[in-house]
């Protein structure tokens, strides 16, 4: 998680927004634990950020899955 949370910080840093896209429980709650993480690493820097939430269709070996994207951006 904590790798994760640095990967997502690195790239709100050098491109101004991040985006995770998880499926299932498990993956959706680590993708919310690295957020948070990355949350306090950007405030460490003066970077305060938000992050939206949305519903998106993901195709995976031809068969259509709901998946949950999340993009972190500065507020």
């Amino acid at each position: 998680t904590a790798a994760v949370a640095g990967a997502i910080a690195g790239v709100v840093r050098e491109h101004q927004r991040a985006e995770v896209q998880a499926i299932g429980a498990g993956a959706i709650n680590q993708s919310v634990k690295a957020i948070v993480l990355a949350k306090g690493y950007l405030a460490e820097d003066g970077i305060a950020v938000i992050c939206i939430p949305e519903f998106v269709d993901v195709d995976i070996d031809g068969k259509l899955r709901t998946a949950v994207k999340l993009t972190v951006e500065p507020r």
